[in-house]
Parts: C-alpha cells; sequence; structure tokens
C-alpha cells in the first residue's frame, strides 16, 4: 500500500481522536459468478484499525461473526504487530462504502485474507507511534521500544503510552514498508488466547439481529407461497385484520406481509390470511421424480470437467470393475437464530440492521430497490446465531426492504421455524454414478464418475459449476485414468451454498468409493490411500497422523469399528477416522478422531472448536438432515422432523494439529466433509453394508 496523504486523511474518520491506519483486504468470492464484478478485478475491502487516546485498540471488523472466532483471531493479528495491550483491544462493525468492494464472510476466508494485510496494519500503525515518540524526544526511531501499549526510550527509560502518542502519530505519514515478525517472535499468534465475545454472549449483552429494536418500530411476518415460485393471485385479509396486535397488510414480491405490533400477532395474522395461490410449474416436483431424474442424467455423457489419462480405454481393459451410485439430499441450513431484517426507509436514507454474511449484497440490493445513493444506505452488522451459508443470501433482507418502503417506519421482518425450513434455499440433491477399475495386483488404475447436480453459481468453465463438481473433479489420488462429467439439473428448488458446499456430498461419494476400491482389491483403506498420496505430503500426513492417534489397525473393544476419509478444501488438508457400533441396528458413532494441517494456525482452541462444530454439523446431516417434496412443497417444518444430533448423540472428538508456517487455510468448513464417508465407512467394516445414500439408513 501507498497511500497519498489526501487519501490517508480521507480514511480516517474525520474528527476522531487517536490514530487511524486505512487499508485494503483482498477477498476471493464464490459469489463472482453472481455479481456484476464477476469479470473485474478482485475486490477490495477497506478496514481500519484505531488506536484511542485512551489507549484503546479499535479493530473495525470487516467480517461477520457467527461463532467462528472472527473478532478474535483478527485481532491476534492486528495486535501481535502493534505491540498494544491486549486487554484493551476493542472491536466493532463497520458500516459499509463503495470503496470496501464486496464485504462479506464466507469461504472460511477471514484468516486467509486477512492475515498479511492485518499484520502490515498493525505494523504501519506501531512504527507510526514509534516515530511520534522519537519526535516527541527528539531522538532517532532506533532508540524506540514498542511492548503492550507503552514506547520506552531504550536510552533512559522514559515511557509513553500509545494514548499519549496516537494524536501526534495520525498526522504523520503511513510507512509504505514495514518488516513482520517471523513465527519465531509471535506473542499472540499460535496461542489459545480467550475469546473477546465471550463474556458478552454469556452474560446477554451480544445483541444479535433478533435483538434489534428502534424506535417506532413495527414487526412483520410474510405469508408466502407453499410451493417454490407460486404466486399469490387474490387474498382476504379480514380474519388476519381482525386479530390484536395486527395493523396491516402489504403486498409483496415474495408474497402478502402483515404488519403487527409484535412478532406474535405478525406470526398469527401471516396465518390467518386466505390466500390463493397460482403454484406455478414446480408444483409437479417431488422427491422421487427428482431423484429419477438426477439419477438418469447420470447415465449419459456430461460436460467434461476432468480428463486425466484415458479412462474410456483403461476401464474396459481393467482386472476387475466395480459400480455405484451415491445420492445426497436437499438440506436446509436451520440456523439457530432465525432469518431476520430490521429496515427503516426515508426520503433522505436507508438503515439497515442484519445478522449478514454479505453486507456487499444487501447493500447492492437496497441501493437496486430504494434508489437512493450508496453513501445514503447504511448497513449496521450484528452477531449472527449461525448462518452456514444461508445469511449470505438477501431474500429475507428483500422482503424487509419491500415492506419498509411502504410502512414508512423501521420494521422487522422475522422467519418462523416453519418459514426457514420450508421456503429457504438448499443445499442441493446430488447423485453420482461411479466406475472403477483395478490391476491385477488390486490396486485402483481407473476412475470415473459422472455427477448430476443443481449449479450453485461457481462457473469455472461453460457447462461446469465448479462447486458442484469439487471434492470429485480435484481428487487428489495418484489414479492414472481419470474422468469426471457433469450434468446441471434442477428440482425446482431454490439452491445456494451449505457450509463447505460441493464437498459436502461430493467427499462423502468419493471417499466411500474409493473404500469400495479398497474391498475389491482387498486392500487396507489407509494402506491403499498412503499408496495413492504419496506424492500428496500435507495429505499423507494428516491421513498418518490420524490414523496413529485412532490406533488404526489396532485392537478395538468388541463391536467397534473404523472408518477412515481424508480431505483437502478452503486451503486445509484434514482426516478423520470414525469409531463406531453398530448393535440390534442401532448406530453409535463413539469417537472421532481428526488431524488438520491448516498452515499457520493463529488461535488453536478456536480450530478445535471449529473441528468439533463441523463434526456435528456434518453429522447431524450424516444421520438426520433430509428435504422433501410432494406436490413441490417442502413436507419437514421443524426440528422434530429436521432434527440434529444432541449432546448425548455427540461422540468424542479428538482434534490433531499439524504444526506448520504455511500460510492460513480456512476452518468453519474444513471438518464438514470427512464426517459422513469415515462413519460410513466405520458402518461397512462392521456390518459389511455399504451406504451409498443419505441419511444412513441401517
Amino acid at each position: 500500500m501507498n497511500p497519498s496523504r489526501r487519501g490517508f486523511l480521507k480514511s480516517t474518520a474525520a474528527g476522531a481522536a487517536g490514530l487511524v491506519v486505512g487499508f485494503y483486504l483482498p477477498e476471493r468470492s464464490r459469489l463472482s459468478a453472481q455479481t456484476p464484478a464477476a469479470t473485474a478485478a478482485p475486490a477490495k475491502i477497506n478496514a481500519w484499525v484505531r488506536v484511542g487516546t485512551d489507549d484503546s485498540v479499535t479493530l473495525m471488523i470487516h467480517k461477520s461473526e457467527m461463532g467462528q472466532g472472527t473478532v478474535t483471531s483478527l485481532s491476534q493479528l492486528l495486535a501481535e504487530e502493534l505491540e498494544c495491550d491486549w486487554k484493551k483491544v476493542r472491536t466493532e462493525f463497520p458500516g459499509i462504502d463503495p470503496a470496501f468492494g464486496l464485504q462479506g464472510v464466507f469461504g472460511s476466508q477471514s484468516i486467509r485474507t486477512g492475515w498479511a494485510p492485518l499484520r502490515n496494519a498493525g505494523a504501519q500503525a506501531r512504527e507510526m507511534l514509534l516515530q511520534a515518540a522519537a519526535q516527541r524526544w527528539n531522538i532517532d526511531k532506533s532508540l524506540c521500544r514498542a511492548s503492550d501499549g507503552v514506547v520506552t526510550n531504550s536510552a533512559n527509560t522514559q515511557k509513553l503510552t500509545y494514548g499519549q502518542l496516537a494524536e501526534a502519530a495520525s498526522k504523520l505519514p503511513v510507512p509504505t514498508n514495514v518488516t513482520l515478525k517471523a513465527p519465531g517472535q509471535y506473542k499472540l499468534i499460535g496461542k489459545s488466547i480467550k475469546r473477546l465475545d465471550t463474556a458478552d454472549k454469556v452474560t446477554g449483552r451480544t445483541k444479535y439481529g433478533i435483538d434489534v429494536r428502534v424506535p417506532g418500530m413495527v414487526y412483520a411476518a410474510v405469508a408466502r407461497s407453499p410451493v417454490f415460485g407460486g404466486k399469490v393471485v387474490s387474498f382476504d385479509a379480514t380474519k388476519a385484520k381482525a386479530i390484536a396486535g395486527v395493523k396491516d397488510t402489504v403486498q409483496i414480491s415474495n408474497g402478502i406481509a402483515v404488519i403487527a405490533d409484535n412478532t406474535w400477532a405478525a406470526f398469527a395474522g401471516a396465518k390467518a390470511l386466505d390466500i390463493k395461490w397460482d403454484d406455478g410449474p414446480n408444483a409437479a416436483f417431488n422427491s422421487a421424480g427428482i431423484r429419477k431424474a438426477f439419477t438418469e442424467q447420470t447415465l449419459l455423457p456430461g460436460a467434461s470437467a476432468r480428463k486425466t489419462g484415458d479412462a474410456a480405454t483403461a476401464l474396459p481393459a481393467a482386472a476387475k470393475k466395480i459400480e455405484a451410485v451415491y445420492e445426497a439430499p436437499f438440506l436446509a441450513h436451520a440456523p439457530m437464530e432465525p432469518l431476520n431484517c430490521v429496515v427503516h426507509v426515508r426520503p433522505d436514507g436507508c438503515d439497515i440492521w442484519a445478522s449478514t454474511q454479505m453486507q456487499a449484497g444487501i447493500s447492492g440490493l437496497a441501493l437496486q430497490l430504494t434508489g437512493l445513493r450508496q453513501d445514503q444506505i447504511a448497513i449496521h452488522t450484528q452477531y449472527l446465531g449461525g448462518g452456514f451459508g444461508r445469511r449470505a443470501g438477501t431474500d429475507y433482507a428483500k422482503e424487509a426492504i419491500e415492506v419498509a418502503k411502504v410502512v414508512k417506519v423501521p420494521v422487522k421482518v422475522t422467519w418462523s421455524r416453519e418459514n426457514d425450513i420450508q421456503n429457504g434455499n438448499y443445499r442441493p440433491a446430488s447423485v453420482t454414478r461411479f466406475a472403477g477399475g483395478l490391476d491385477a495386483d488390486g490396486w485402483p488404475t481407473v476412475l470415473t464418475a459422472n455427477i448430476a447436480c443443481p449449479p450453485m453459481g461457481g462457473v469455472a468453465r461453460p457447462g461446469i459449476d465448479s462447486t458442484s463438481v469439487e471434492g470429485i473433479a480435484d481428487l487428489h489420488y495418484a489414479i492414472p485414468h481419470m474422468q469426471v462429467d457433469y450434468h446441471s439439473v434442477s428440482g425446482g428448488v431454490p439452491t445456494t451454498y451449505w457450509r463447505a458446499v460441493g464437498y459436502t456430498q461430493n467427499t462423502f461419494f468419493g471417499e466411500s468409493f474409493l473404500d469400495e476400491l479398497a474391498a475389491a482389491g482387498k486392500k487396507d483403506p489407509v494402506e491403499l490411500r498412503r499408496r495413492l498420496l504419496a506424492n500428496e505430503p500435507r495429505l499423507l500426513g494428516v491421513l498418518n497422523l490420524a490414523a496413529e492417534k485412532a490406533g488404526w489397525g489396532k485392537p478395538l473393544p468388541a463391536g467397534h469399528y473404523h472408518g477412515v476419509a481424508v480431505v483437502n478444501n478452503i486451503g486445509s488438508y484434514t482426516a478423520q477416522v470414525a469409531e463406531v457400533s453398530v448393535s440390534q441396528g442401532k448406530l453409535k458413532v463413539h469417537r472421532v478422531v481428526c488431524a488438520t494441517d491448516c498452515g499457520q494456525v493463529v488461535n488453536p482452541a478456536i480450530v478445535e472448536q471449529q473441528i468439533r462444530s463441523a463434526i456435528v454439523f456434518g453429522l447431524s446431516a450424516a444421520l438426520k438432515g433430509e428435504i422433501t417434496l410432494e406436490g413441490g412443497k417442502v413436507q419437514q417444518t421443524n426440528f422434530h422432523q429436521y432434527d440434529v444430533v444432541r449432546i448425548d448423540e455427540a461422540p468424542v472428538v479428538d482434534v490433531h494439529i499439524v504444526p506448520s508456517t504455511a500460510a492460513p487455510g480456512g476452518m468453519g468448513e474444513a471438518g464438514v466433509p470427512t464426517i459422513a464417508p469415515a462413519v460410513c465407512n466405520a458402518i461397512f467394516a462392521a456390518t459389511s453394508k455399504r451406504i451409498r445414500r443419505l441419511p444412513i439408513q441401517l
């Protein structure tokens, strides 16, 4: 970064006391194919570091906090180079500005994209504070030392706090070249420092989107078509308006909104509406038909997502051939905090309070719907009670903006749990047809995969949705002949990103089929992977570590069996070994051993938390998760039909982190893909039954 003086002054908060450092964070977005800037240069996100006259250090976090520890780990990066007092670190979520570019959090990118820029910003601020001290003492800056928010004159031990120096430092030019610490010098990076957000969450001070209250606010709930794509033909609001607290009804693009004095009255009013719907063509869709259509597509040639060697020739020539069809269902995200959004649209501005993963997307939507200027739109990011990709969407904000334009006062639109499950955007269902061949010694020589999956927007080249084929098209196994085809299909269901995206179903498919190849060739599953990953040292490393820590090949308690799976996604390498038992048709997952190589670790405790969270999340989907349709309508309504793993069902999880100084990988999604195949491979070891369709049915 080499800003002009004018550019630096413009990036500071006008009139703010203390030191403010402006800098830019690059973001690689999975959503690029859906945004107008898809072909433009990578988006740049602006953020600030502030040093107050009270010695506080504030990091303006351009990311969202949805439980992944962003406010703590990003603060560690800043504080490491700034040499500030960790006890005086504060965090805020900034508003949005066109200079930010694409602002949001997805793809487990917070640490990956903040790693260098945040440390650089901390170092810039530190050098400016040192220079301010040197000028105050009229000495060379080399004689000044910074530590714990204090600058010391090494010649005579005089001291000045950062707060005393902040105003003077803010008037200095931003250094263009700063020296960052080597790993051996880290004081905060690599340490399991307690999270900054825990105390406020425990005591209830943390404000989530659903907690937002603003003066004059009304409440709204929306009655939406029970069939995706359905439209309102007519409606009668007489019964709804008879409910105490209901004030009015508003027709919006997605249905009918009921305005009330409180959320519960709005919910009741929405249920009481008499609506005639035009269900449209999607009313013909049902799960059985979707499954049949997807499966039939896999019998046909598709767009080529990968072609290595000559699979068409190698497969017929193989000494032994096996085939299998794998299936995964649509899945809801079901975050614990239901979707919600507060909006106030005025002639001169629009304020939006949201638990969102996609501030830039909501800002752009508001710009489009209100006709206001960008500088008139303010996004107030709140903490998220879970997101998992669902809150990267903007549909819930669109509803709130449309209602707010009509009612002219602040309005909170809240989704019920039933709304969230029945009217959401889902992880796509998918079907993959495999064929594989072995040589005379039982080692794999050829693998083909034909994938039918709705697209998620990650177009890599014509005809290929990169997210729908990831986890199979990028397999790292040294199989000489590989061919992967893809079919873009539709089940009439809106789809979007789900935690770990395409890897969630495709790693289950690929790692399970690899186990089938191992069994057909009479090879130990770990030994087979070791041979095929001989030239993949990081994947091989986590495989060996997980196998060692799990005691692979050693005696287990009676009736217990192991299964294994590995993956490389979001820049991290992960292996899991699941230990299960099956008794009288009932499955119990006793223990999961996970080894991860995610590069340089910022906070090991947060890495462990993320892995455990991901395993429970992925296990919930593997054991229980399924969205089904009949007559175009989602059949599940709440957690009694879309259940999650409860505490008594959760396995013991052992996490082992590979020490590394490589660039950080992502962690939020790293642990999800391998749990389903590890468990299903263990089920095969226990029962000789192969699970090829989720959720697991014994």
